[in-house]
Formats: C-alpha cells, structure tokens, sequence
C-alpha cells in the first residue's frame, strides 16, 4: 500500500534547490506577495488570461527547476462561512491537474492572507486534500497497477512551520484503508474479505487483530448481529465476521476509547427489499466499519503514547433469501434486550447493537472510557446535516463536550462535523409496544420521512446495548456518542460513484492521538 509520502521544506527556494520535483501547486488568496519569482510569473500570466484567480490553471515556468506551476485560488477567506476546506479543495484540484499534466513528485505552497487559528493547519490539510485526489479504487490498482493509477508518489510542503511529516503520513495511511475497505466493490470486499484485508494491514504491527468467524459462535454472542447475516449464512464466501482491533500505547493508560463500527458490505434491504434504484452503491453501507479500521491504521503507524483503544467491526451482508429476517421477529440481543424488528433495512442498528454491548461491558472497568459508534447509519443525518458528520450524545458524552471537542477538530483539519442531541422524544419512538418485548428496532418509514429519524437510531442503540443504564444518574456513566457519516462518508453524497472520504479519521485522530 503506498501513498504519497510529505516531505517538508521550510522555504520555496530552499525546495527548489532540489531538482527532483516537477510540479509546484501554489494555493493562494492573492496574486502578490507570495515570492518574488512567482509575482512576475503570475502578473505576467494574469495579464493575458482572464481567468486567472478564477480557475486552477497550469502555467509554465521554465525558469524554475520544477518547470509547471499549478496556481490553485482558495478564493477570499474572510468571510464568516469559510474554512479551512477551502485549502483542501484547492489542494485536491491542484493535484488532480498535476497528475494530468503528468508530474509524478510535487510541492504545495499554500500562502494565505487570514491568521486565524482555524487556518493554523492549512499546510497540513493541503497534504491532505492532494492525496484524496489522488487515491484511486483498489480494484483498479491491482488489476492496472499502483504506478500507473497513483502516478503521484511524493508531496513537498514548503512552510515556515514546522509540518510533522510523520503524523501527517499516518493520517493518509489511515485515510487510505478507510477509502479501500470503504469503496471496494461487494464481492472483493464480502466480510470475509474485509477481514482479510484487515489482517493483512495490521500484520506485524502495534494493533492485534483478532476474528471471529464461526457460525455458532456469532449467533451466540451477537444474536442481532447474526439475524441480519442469517439469510448469507447458506452463502460461504458472504458470512459474517466480527474483527476486534486493539491498541495499547506506551506508559500508563490515561483514556481508553471504545469504537464499534457498522460494516454492511452490501445492504439489499433485506425483506425489506430496496426497490426503485436505491440498492446501488450499497456496498459503501460498510464505511462505519471502514472508517474505524483507518483510524486504527493511524494508531499503528503514529503509535501515541498514554490511551489504549478498542475497536469491534461488524462485517456482513444484508441478503434476502428464504433464511431473512424479518420484520415483527422478536431476538434477544447480548444486552438480554428482546428487539422487535420493525423493518430489516434498519439493519445496521442491530450489528452495532451488539458489538456496543460487548464493549460496554469491557469500559465498565477501564480507565477513562468514551465509546463510539461509527455507521453510515440514516438518510436523514444526511438530509438533515448535508455533507457533515452528525454526533448524537448521550448524557455522560454531552457533560464532558465530546462533540464540543470533535467539532473543534474537524474544524482545524477539514474534517467537520455538527452536534445533535438526543432527546425523550427518541426514547419514546422506541419503547416497547407490548410486554413481548423491550425495544422496537425502527419504524417502517424511511429516516428522510421521520421525525428526528437520525436522532432515535441513538436511543435504540443504547437500550439495545445496556447503555442506557449508564447514564449520569448511575453508578457507572459511561459517555457514549454516535456517529453517523451518511452525509460526510463520500464526496458530494453519491453512493454509487462517489470517492470515499474516510470521515471522520482525521477529526478523531486529531482530538485524541495529536501529540
């Protein structure tokens, strides 16, 4: 697995000193003031092109040792509804027309006019925009090849700052298996592939993978899990695995952090059959999982010292066939809960219903837990949120600002996400309607067509998983938040075609590893 690897320079003419580089991407919010060279050049070029300060536009530079300029305009920063995206998606266009223009190795300059602390990190977030357009499918680099999909093999980032090379470069390590697991087409990617994957990325490092693949043994221990897999079980290269991923760092353990992520490898609906076209781009359903298995990968390679994290990933396939759930089963959960299904395309829910169980019973007793759970969950989080990641909160998680904490990340990194609540009304929406059981799964509408349809998925999942017993009045609160990435998962909310975009990595990985 490779990627472009950052190097850092501390100025433009100490860069280009080194004649190794053939293309320089410069991202500014202003013609002047930049470097004497690159003034001439772009007042020169600005005086015969419109366009300039419009448009990413490639111009020559034969006096220089990189021989293209790629000038990228952020556009003004100084309005109130901008960030630091702006950094990002000038560094992604730039990148992308440099590896058009065939450069293979290139440096980003990113000279800003706006001294704000939220764009303290553009030179980082830069790096970062370049390599998501860069990554290309897995299945096209095994089938063509990696040198002739990812061209680009290095980025040179000149600033003043001192950039940490090393922790931006296990920021794309974890952002690129999170685009792997997450893009990868149903049958690459059927659980026992992504297991396999996981095995494979994490060999030899400082995370330990361990999978549970045998049949009994899931429907033993993650009953909800299993009823959604039931109908793949005749289907040997679908079944279900369950991949635990754990990392302890050096020194004593002063937080520890529990993530359970949904990996629906392909969601037909179930019973509940998707109809009318919306059953395509259904193998993305798994980038709760996927995103959760890169933030792992982050943890391998920058290794911070003082937390130890546990992840569950869920691995499975939604089929229909005679041996589907459906909707009015009554199944007993881990928790001991019995969930009545009120529709078997709120699959997800139940897979990470048990894993949470499963981990809640671990945090009881360490030391300074938060749990997660991570899912392309609802339609409505991305109706509601657009292309950013929701955060519902339990009490425990709302008294000590995790979201707070996230949105302050994402913010910094390009990463953004916004607060939601969970409220009474949620509860309500799922309490039991009979004395047969405890807890209804979901309605039979669609989330876009409920009534705080990404809120109540939340109440659900802490019933179903024992959460709700840890509340801020109990003897042991434990802060739990979900996270729904349905808006942010891909770019521009398309399913089928859109590039994956690993949120919410970057926003944890800065919040909690960033030394």
């Amino acid at each position: 697995m490779s990627y472009p690897i950052p190097t850092h320079y501390a100025s433009l003419d100490v860069a280009l000193q080194d004649d190794a580089w053939d293309a320089l991407i410069v991202i500014s919010d202003s013609d002047t003031g930049i470097h004497p060279q690159l003034d001439t050049l772009f007042a020169d070029y600005q005086a015969v092109d419109a366009r300039f300060n419009q448009h990413t536009l490639l111009l020559a530079a034969p006096s220089l040792s990189c021989k293209r300029i790629i000038h990228a305009p952020c556009g003004d920063l100084s309005n109130d509804v901008d960030d630091v995206r702006r950094i990002y998606d000038a560094a992604r266009d730039g990148a992308d027309m440099a590896k058009q223009a065939g450069a293979t190795r290139i440096l980003i300059m990113t000279s800003v006019n706006n001294s704000d602390d939220a764009y303290m990190y553009a030179d980082e977030v830069a790096y970062l925009g370049a390599c998501q357009a860069l990554w290309q499918p897995l299945e096209a680099r095994e089938v063509i090849g990696e040198e002739k999909t990812e061209p680009v093999v290095a980025i040179g980032l000149i600033s003043e700052r001192n950039v940490d090379t090393d922790w931006l470069s296990a920021l794309e390590a974890g952002r690129r298996v999170a685009r792997d697991l997450c893009g990868t087409e149903p049958e690459r990617m059927a659980p026992p592939g992504f297991a396999d994957y996981c095995a494979t990325a994490f060999a030899g490092s400082a995370v330990s993978v361990e999978i549970i693949e045998d049949n009994q043994t899931i429907l033993n221990d993650y009953p909800l899990l299993h009823a959604v897999a039931r109908a793949s079980v005749p289907v040997k290269r679908h079944n279900a695995r369950v991949i635990k991923l754990e990392y302890c760092g050096e020194g004593e353990v002063e937080r520890t952090l529990f993530f359970a992520g949904k990996g629906i490898t392909f969601d037909t609906g179930g019973a509940d059959l998707k109809v009318g076209g919306h059953m395509a781009g259904m193998s993305r359903d798994k980038g709760g999982a996927a995103a959760v298995a890169g933030l792992m990968k982050t943890l391998a390679e920058y290794q911070p010292k003082g937390i130890r994290v546990v992840a569950m990933l869920g691995a499975v396939r939604n089929s229909i066939g005679s041996e589907a759930f459906v909707p009015d089963e009554i199944i007993t959960g881990h928790a001991g809960q019995r969930v009545r299904i009120g529709n078997t395309d709120a699959e997800g829910r139940l897979v990470l219903a048990d894993l949470l169980s499963h981990l809640r019973e671990e945090a009881v007793n360490a030391v300074n837990p938060e749990i997660f759970s991570v899912a392309t969950l609802t339609g409505h989080a991305a109706i509601a949120f657009g292309p950013y990641t929701a955060l519902v909160e339990n009490g425990p998680a709302l008294s000590r600002d995790t979201a707070t904490h996230l949105v302050a990340a994402g913010e910094k990194w390009a990463d953004p996400a916004e607060q939601s609540r969970s409220r009474r009304e949620d509860f309500d929406f799922v309490k039991p309607r009979t004395q047969a059981d405890d807890v209804l799964s979901s309605n039979n509408a669609p989330s876009v067509g409920t009534v705080r349809g990404h809120q109540f998925p939340m109440a659900f999942l802490a019933i179903a998983s024992g959460l709700d017993q840890h509340g801020n009045n109990s003897d042991k609160p434990l802060p739990y938040t979900h996270v729904d990435i349905a808006g942010s998962g891909v770019e521009k909310g398309d399913w089928q075609h859109g590039k994956p975009t690993a949120a919410p990595v970057v926003a944890f990985a800065a919040r909690y590893f960033l030394r």
